[in-house]
């Protein structure tokens, strides 16, 4: 297994733009005529208006237990960001592979495409699956009707490595993610006039204001042994806007909230008792303006990964790794939705999150080296 072999195809992956807001077809039609070629089965499963797809690959023999290797094929835009290299052509200074998406997260995708040639080859007692999802970056929306079809066929996994980059360290839980857009409608008015009308954005805030103290209380539920940083689940407003004049009564104001759930918050339930505050506020704007609204929609619920106490994925990467020191961290990955599915689950990938979503993204090359001797290791202990 050569890392000039991953280097290469890393460098074909890079040249497709799959930011998110694209399709990501063309990468998926390449990546399908690459595995097709050394006899894997192929299933796709595409999305609701057939612009993207999701892959899922098996190699070996057809029988259950085996790995999946886990990635996502979008990436972030590049809009906006210094770079003084093409972003979509990998440029190699310094010992660094330079792209966008190199580091997040196509460089563990070409090592897992540059092990497959010797996999086909290989006698693996158990098979290899590779899954490759769309619309990680904006939420994780892909990945779980890959899944769905993953656990409900044949042959059923066992365990999954997301390689999201942990500089090949293991990572065995994290963060989730829930998000909501909020959308109050009121009534404009002279601003001298409060009566008159109901003013959108002053019960934005109100509601804002609800989730600051939401988020208080998450700060302070958390266990004193935590093993995240922070040590607690957060909650974020990130955007917001609304209103014409400082003079007026606000029509209409939003806001967006994010939260990065810990394993024992609940991000659906804190979702229910924003709607339940939100009908109680509209109800008192109705009082002056009955056309008044609020309209609380989910954007994404991504689930947690749970430490599972001696899971086998776990034991599997930390043989292939030789790391054994315990390890959290606070962004979300798609692991959360095949632990929900049944799986067992760990993260571990080539390059550092520290280089994730910059301009001037990159990887190391040493991390590739490391990532196809993760490789090699898996293909002997699949053999045995």
């Amino acid at each position: 297994m050569s890392p000039s072999d991953a280097r290469a195809i890393l460098e074909t992956l890079v040249g497709f733009d799959t930011t998110s807001r694209n399709s990501n077809l063309v990468l998926i039609d390449w990546v399908e005529a690459y595995l097709s070629g050394l006899g894997a089965r192929i299933e796709r499963t595409a999305s609701a208006d057939g612009s993207k797809a999701n892959l899922h690959a098996i190699l070996g023999p057809d029988v259950d237990g085996g790995v999946v290797l886990s990635g996502h094929t979008d990436v972030v835009p590049v809009d906006g960001q210094d770079w003084t290299s093409d972003p979509f052509a990998v440029d190699e200074r310094d010992g660094r592979l330079y792209g966008r998406g190199t580091c997040d997260m196509k460089g563990f995708i070409a090592c897992a495409l540059a092990a497959a040639p010797e996999l086909a080859k290989a006698d693996l007692k158990r098979p290899v699956h590779f899954a490759f999802s769309y619309d990680e970056e904006v939420g994780c929306l892909g990945a779980p009707a890959m899944i769905e079809k993953m656990v409900a066929g044949q042959p059923r996994p066992a365990l999954v490595i997301v390689g999201e980059p942990t500089d090949m360290r293991v990572v065995t839980g994290h963060k989730g993610l829930f998000s909501m857009r909020v959308e109050v409608h009121g009534k404009e008015a002279h601003s001298s006039l409060v009566n008159d009308g109901a003013c959108a954005v002053t019960h934005a805030v109100e509601l804002m204001h609800f989730l600051t103290q939401e988020a208080e209380t998450m700060k302070q539920a958390a266990p004193a042994d935590s093993p995240f940083n922070p040590p607690y689940g957060t909650l974020t407003i990130g955007q917001m806007g609304g209103g014409t004049a400082v003079n007026i009564l606000a029509r209409h104001a939003w806001f967006a909230w994010l939260m990065r759930p810990a394993p024992w918050d609940d991000g659906p339930a804190l979702g229910e008792r924003l709607r339940q505050k939100a009908a109680e506020v509209e109800a008192r704007m109705k009082k002056a303006a009955p056309d008044s609204r609020i309209v609380v929609s989910p954007r994404s619920n991504v689930p947690p990964l749970r430490p599972e106490e001696n899971g086998p994925a776990e034991e599997l990467a930390r043989a292939l790794t030789g790391d054994n020191s315990p390890r959290t961290v606070a962004y979300g990955t798609e692991a959360g939705q095949f632990q929900d599915a049944g799986l067992s689950v760990v993260v571990c990938g080539p390059g550092s999150i520290e280089q994730a979503h910059q301009g001037d993204e990159f990887i190391e090359l040493s991390q590739i080296d490391a990532c196809m001797e993760f490789m090699q290791r898996l293909k002997t202990r699949l053999e045995a």
